[in-house]
C-alpha cells in the first residue's frame, strides 16, 4: 500500500457491500440470521435494501425476478447450514432459466469449516450449490473480496448468464481490511465485457446467403433476445422475410400477441399454428433460444435436419445441441441482428402465403379457446379455466405485469392473457418450480411499485410459497393473486386415472385461500363466476393490499396437452425397444 495515500478500513462484510453498489445492486433478499449479523449491519449503513422473506427459497426466486424483470443483479443471502440449503430451490429456478444472481451464504469459522469439525449446522455449502450455479468459491481471506466479487459477476453475466455463489465463513465477513482509497472506484467495464461478442463477417455472409433463399422461414426467439435487448431487431427481421416469429416461454413479448408475425409462443403449448410453422418450413431462425424440451415434440427439436437453420447464441455450448444448424454464429443477439439487418436485402421475396396462412390457423385456435371459456357455469360444475384466464387477460391494464405459475394451469394463461412488451409476461420453463410466481411477483412489484402485478397461479402451487403473503404485507406490495382452484393436483389426478386407473394423494379440498390471505392481513375474496373477476381485481387494487382471489374452477384438460406431452415421447421409443426382451424362439412343431 502506499503510505502517502491511507484509504479506509473495512472489514469483510463492509467490503462487501462497497464491491456490490459498484455493481450497482440495490437490493437484498433473504432471512435475518446471526451469523449474517455483519453483514445484515453492513447493508443497514448503506443505501441498499433489504427485503426479508419468510423462507430462504424465496430469496434467489426474487432476485432472478428481478434480473428477468429489469436485466440487473440482485443478492440473496443464506445463513449457514440449513439457510443456504433452502437456497437450493431459487437457485434452480435461476440456473435452469439463465438468470444472473448472487448468492451469499456464510459459514462457520475458518478454524471449524472446511473441512468442517462437526459443529451444528455445520454443512459444504459450497459443495451443496457448486451444481446449480455457474461458479462459485469460498472466501478464505478478506483481502481477496475485491478479487473474488469481481470474478462472481463476470461469471454470472458472461456468456449465458446464470447464478453464483460466494460462501463467506463469519469470522471472514469480521476480518478488518485496510484498502488503498480508490480500490472500489474500479469501473466494473475494466473487469468485465459489457457488450459482445459480434459475429464473424464469413458468418454473417454465410447466413444472409441462406435467408436469401428462404421461402417459408420461421423464427424462434429466445431469452437471448431479451437479455440482449434485440426484441425490436427480431421484429424488423420477420418483416423483411414475412416470417412468422415465435418468442419462447422465456421471450414472452419477443413480439406482441397483436402483432402482425405472432402466431403463439411457449412452443407447441402455442397451438396448431406452431406446429404447422415447423412442420411446413424450410429454414428456421433461431436467436438466443436453447431448443429446451417446450421447442420438442416427439422427433426431438422442431428445428429439424431438413430445416436450413441459421442459429445465433452468444453460447457456443448451444450452437449444433440439440438443434443442428446449417449456419452458426457465436454472438450476442443484438449485435448478430444489427449486421444481419444491415447486409440483408429488404426485397427479400419468400412465399406470399406463408404468413397469411399461419396466422389464419391461429385465428381459428383462439376462436377455439374463446368458445371454452364461454362456458357458462352451473351450481353443480364450477367454471371453466379459460373463462378465468379470459376474464382476467381482458381486465388487465396495458402496463400490467404477469407471472405464469404452475404446471397446467399456465397453458390456459399463456393462451388467453395479452402480452405487449418483453418483461412483463414471466415464466420458470426452465425449472418448472410450483410456487415460484409469488416471490417472482413480489420482485416485479418492488421493481415496478406503481403498476399492476398478478400472480396467475393454481392451488397446488400457490401452497408452496403462500407463506411470502407476510412478506408482501409487511413490505407494502399490493400483488393480485388468481388462484385457479380447482381442489386438486389435476394433472396428476388426470394422468392416475387415464394411465394406470388408480387416485391416490390428489386431493386438494377445503382449503380457503381467501380466508388464509386476510388471516396475514391481506385482502382476499372467492369467485365462482368469470363475470365477477373484473369487479374482484378492482376491489383487490382498491384495497391497497395484497390480494388473493380464490377462483374456484374445474380441471379441464388443455387443447395443446396431447402436443406438450409429445415431446416426453420423444426417444422412448427407441429406449423401450433397446430393453425390452427379444421375443422368444418358436418352438419347433413335431
Amino acid at each position: 500500500m502506499d503510505a502517502s495515500n491511507p484509504g479506509a478500513t473495512l472489514n469483510g462484510a463492509q467490503t462487501l457491500v462497497r464491491l456490490l453498489q459498484a455493481e450497482g445492486v440495490s437490493v437484498a433478499f433473504g432471512i435475518v440470521g446471526g451469523k449474517l449479523a455483519p453483514l445484515l449491519h453492513a447493508l443497514s449503513q448503506s443505501p441498499m435494501a433489504f427485503v426479508g422473506v419468510r423462507h430462504e427459497a424465496a430469496a434467489p426466486m426474487m432476485a432472478a425476478a428481478v434480473f428477468a424483470g429489469s436485466g440487473r443483479m440482485a443478492v440473496a443471502l443464506g445463513e449457514m447450514g440449513p439457510g443456504g440449503l433452502n437456497l437450493a430451490a431459487g437457485a434452480g429456478c435461476a440456473f435452469n432459466n439463465n438468470l444472473a444472481v448472487l448468492l451469499i451464504t456464510t459459514n462457520q469459522h475458518r478454524a471449524a469449516a472446511y473441512p468442517h469439525s462437526g459443529m451444528f449446522m455445520d454443512m459444504d455449502t459450497r459443495a451443496v450449490l457448486a451444481p446449480l450455479t455457474k461458479w462459485n468459491a469460498v472466501v478464505s481471506d478478506a483481502r481477496r473480496l475485491p478479487e473474488l466479487v469481481r470474478t462472481a459477476f463476470r461469471e454470472a453475466l458472461s456468456g449465458r448468464p446464470g447464478p453464483v455463489h460466494l460462501d463467506i465463513p463469519q469470522d471472514v465477513l469480521v476480518q478488518p481490511v485496510t484498502w488503498q482509497h480508490d480500490e472500489f472506484d474500479l469501473p466494473p467495464s475494466r473487469y468485465r465485457a459489457l457488450q459482445g461478442p459480434r459475429p464473424a463477417a464469413c458468418t454473417v455472409a454465410a447466413a444472409v446467403d441462406v435467408l436469401r433463399r428462404a421461402q417459408r422461414p420461421v423464427v424462434g426467439a429466445g431469452g437471448g433476445v431479451v437479455a440482449a435487448g434485440a426484441d425490436a431487431e427480431v421484429r424488423e427481421l420477420a418483416a423483411r422475410l414475412g416470417a412468422p416469429v415465435v418468442p419462447t416461454q422465456m421471450a414472452l413479448g419477443g413480439v406482441a400477441s397483436s402483432h402482425p408475425a405472432f402466431i403463439g409462443h411457449g412452443g407447441l403449448i402455442a397451438g396448431d399454428a406452431v406446429k404447422q410453422a415447423f412442420a411446413d418450413a424450410d429454414t428456421v431462425v433461431s436467436i438466443g433460444c436453447r431448443w429446451s424440451s417446450w421447442m420438442w415434440d416427439e422427433h426431438g427439436p422442431l428445428a429439424r435436419r431438413s430445416h436450413a437453420t441459421v442459429n445465433i447464441n452468444i453460447d457456443p455450448s448451444a450452437l449444433g445441441a440439440p438443434a443442428l444448424h446449417t449456419v452458426a454464429l457465436q454472438a450476442d443477439a443484438l449485435l448478430a441482428l444489427q449486421d444481419l439487418l444491415a447486409a440483408l436485402p429488404f426485397d427479400v421475396s419468400g412465399d406470399a402465403r406463408w404468413l397469411p396462412s399461419l396466422r389464419s390457423t391461429r385465428a381459428a385456435w383462439e376462436a377455439r379457446l374463446l368458445a371454452l371459456s364461454a362456458e357458462t357455469p352451473s351450481d353443480a360444475t364450477p367454471m371453466h379455466p379459460a373463462a378465468i384466464a379470459q376474464a382476467v387477460g381482458q381486465a388487465l391494464p396495458a402496463d400490467a405485469l404477469a407471472v405464469f405459475d404452475g404446471g397446467h394451469t399456465t397453458f390456459w394463461s399463456n393462451d388467453l392473457t395479452p402480452v405487449h412488451a418483453v418483461r412483463t409476461r414471466l415464466h420458470d420453463p426452465g425449472m418448472s418450480q410450483l410456487g415460484f410466481g409469488l416471490p417472482y411477483a413480489l420482485a416485479l412489484q418492488w421493481l415496478h411499485p406503481g403498476r399492476l402485478v398478478v400472480n396467475l397461479t393454481g392451488d397446488g402451487s400457490f401452497g408452496f410459497t403462500l407463506q411470502e403473503l407476510d412478506t408482501a404485507r409487511r413490505y407494502g406490495l399490493p400483488v393480485v393473486n388468481v388462484i385457479h382452484n380447482n381442489a386438486s393436483w389435476g394433472i396428476i389426478r388426470q394422468g392416475q386415472r387415464s394411465q394406470l386407473g388408480f387416485e391416490m394423494g390428489t386431493s386438494l379440498e377445503g382449503t380457503d385461500y381467501a380466508a388464509i390471505a386476510r388471516g396475514f392481513g391481506c385482502h382476499g375474496e372467492t369467485v365462482d363466476d368469470a363475470a365477477q373477476i373484473p369487479a374482484a381485481l378492482q376491489r383487490a387494487r382498491a384495497s391497497g393490499l395484497p390480494a388473493v382471489i380464490d377462483c374456484r374452477t374445474r380441471f379441464v384438460p388443455h387443447p395443446a396437452s396431447p402436443a406438450f406431452g409429445s415431446m416426453n415421447r420423444y426417444g422412448w421409443d427407441a429406449l423401450t425397444r433397446a430393453t425390452r426382451p427379444p421375443p422368444a424362439a418358436p418352438v419347433p412343431t413335431p
